[in-house]
């Protein structure tokens, strides 16, 4: 990069100043949605690991969109007061607390909301390996 009259330490420089900012940001929006303590990382990483992987490794781009896909997932599925057994009773079939499996079709979508990220991880990494805006490497 030196070759090509950049200067490497300014942009060394920047890039760690850069990334800096963004992490003082990410710690003044989580500590006003989460309680602020030593063991916050284990509450709080395992949410950041899938938007990284759902949005590509290494791509800032990747990640705010599948921040932006996950938390809407997340809200729609707590606001939405919906069953599969509402949905087949509502397509002709019977469904009644004597069907095999009832009390899996009686959960509502807002019960399962907070799986629903880790499910997003799986269709994504057998989908597209790389992410939603991963690169390939050579």
């Amino acid at each position: 990069m030196e070759a090509l009259g950049h200067n490497v330490p300014r942009v060394f420089m920047l890039t760690f100043g850069g990334g800096t900012a963004l992490a003082g940001l990410a710690g003044v929006i989580g500590g006003n949605a989460y309680v602020t303590e030593p063991s916050m990382a284990a509450l709080v990483g395992a949410i950041i690991f899938v938007v990284v992987v759902v949005g590509g490794m290494g791509s800032l781009a990747g990640a705010f969109i599948a921040s932006l896909l996950i938390g809407l997932m997340q809200t729609f599925a707590i606001g939405i007061d919906w069953t599969p057994a509402g949905l087949l009773q509502s397509l002709g079939f019977e469904i009644g607390p004597a069907t095999p499996l009832y009390s899996l079709w009686s959960l509502k979508l807002s019960q399962v909301a907070p799986v629903l990220p880790y499910l997003m991880l799986v269709l994504v990494l057998i989908l597209r390996p790389r992410g939603l805006m991963g690169t390939r490497e050579n």
